[in-house]
Protein backbone atom coordinates (compact mmCIF):
# COMPACT_ATOMS: atom_id res chain seq x y z
CA UNK A 1 0.00 0.00 0.00
CA UNK A 2 1.31 3.06 -1.02
CA UNK A 3 1.72 6.56 1.28
CA UNK A 4 0.20 9.77 0.04
CA UNK A 5 0.89 13.22 0.77
CA UNK A 6 -2.33 16.01 1.25
CA UNK A 7 -2.23 19.17 1.45
CA UNK A 8 -5.36 21.44 3.17
CA UNK A 9 -6.90 24.17 1.03
CA UNK A 10 -8.14 25.73 4.40
CA UNK A 11 -5.55 25.71 6.74
CA UNK A 12 -2.19 24.59 4.18
CA UNK A 13 -1.73 21.59 6.64
CA UNK A 14 0.49 18.64 4.82
CA UNK A 15 -0.13 15.21 5.73
CA UNK A 16 0.61 12.00 4.62
CA UNK A 17 -2.11 9.43 4.33
CA UNK A 18 -1.22 5.15 4.14
CA UNK A 19 -4.06 3.95 1.72
CA UNK A 20 -5.19 1.00 -0.53
CA UNK A 21 -4.61 2.22 -4.67
CA UNK A 22 -8.29 1.20 -4.25
CA UNK A 23 -9.43 3.33 -1.59
CA UNK A 24 -11.22 6.79 -2.20
CA UNK A 25 -8.71 9.61 -1.62
CA UNK A 26 -8.68 11.13 1.56
CA UNK A 27 -11.37 14.70 1.28
CA UNK A 28 -10.80 16.20 5.22
CA UNK A 29 -8.13 17.81 6.52
CA UNK A 30 -7.44 16.04 10.40
CA UNK A 31 -6.28 18.84 11.43
CA UNK A 32 -8.78 21.23 11.18
CA UNK A 33 -11.60 19.34 8.78
CA UNK A 34 -11.56 21.35 5.76
CA UNK A 35 -11.17 20.23 1.93
CA UNK A 36 -7.90 18.53 1.41
CA UNK A 37 -6.60 17.37 -1.78
CA UNK A 38 -3.93 15.15 -2.74
CA UNK A 39 -0.65 16.00 -4.10
CA UNK A 40 0.67 14.42 -7.29
CA UNK A 41 4.42 13.52 -6.45
CA UNK A 42 7.29 12.23 -9.00
CA UNK A 43 7.14 8.77 -6.95
CA UNK A 44 10.40 7.02 -5.65
CA UNK A 45 12.22 4.87 -8.43
CA UNK A 46 13.68 1.77 -7.47
CA UNK A 47 17.15 1.72 -5.68
CA UNK A 48 19.37 -0.96 -5.95
CA UNK A 49 22.34 -0.41 -2.81
CA UNK A 50 25.28 -2.89 -2.37
CA UNK A 51 27.96 -4.31 -4.66
CA UNK A 52 26.01 -6.18 -7.41
CA UNK A 53 24.04 -9.06 -8.21
CA UNK A 54 23.84 -12.24 -5.75
CA UNK A 55 25.99 -15.19 -7.12
CA UNK A 56 23.27 -17.02 -7.03
CA UNK A 57 21.59 -15.19 -9.61
CA UNK A 58 23.56 -16.71 -12.64
CA UNK A 59 24.70 -20.15 -12.85
CA UNK A 60 28.46 -20.49 -12.20
CA UNK A 61 31.19 -21.40 -14.74
CA UNK A 62 32.94 -24.72 -13.91
CA UNK A 63 36.55 -23.91 -13.29
CA UNK A 64 39.16 -25.85 -15.10
CA UNK A 65 41.45 -28.11 -12.82
CA UNK A 66 44.56 -26.36 -12.73
CA UNK A 67 46.02 -30.22 -11.53
CA UNK A 68 45.21 -31.74 -14.69
CA UNK A 69 47.46 -31.06 -17.67
CA UNK A 70 44.66 -31.57 -19.76
CA UNK A 71 46.71 -34.29 -21.89
CA UNK A 72 43.64 -36.63 -22.43
CA UNK A 73 45.85 -39.13 -20.87
CA UNK A 74 43.89 -42.23 -18.61
CA UNK A 75 45.21 -40.37 -15.32
CA UNK A 76 43.31 -37.53 -16.06
CA UNK A 77 40.06 -38.78 -15.11
CA UNK A 78 37.12 -36.70 -15.22
CA UNK A 79 38.92 -34.12 -16.45
CA UNK A 80 36.34 -32.75 -19.66
CA UNK A 81 39.17 -32.09 -21.56
CA UNK A 82 39.71 -36.07 -21.63
CA UNK A 83 36.30 -37.05 -22.02
CA UNK A 84 35.87 -38.99 -18.57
Amino acid sequence: MPTYDYQCDKCGNHFEKFEKMSEEPTKKCPKCGGKAHRLIAGGSGVIFKGTGFYETDYKKKQKPNKSCPGSGSDSCKGCPSSGG
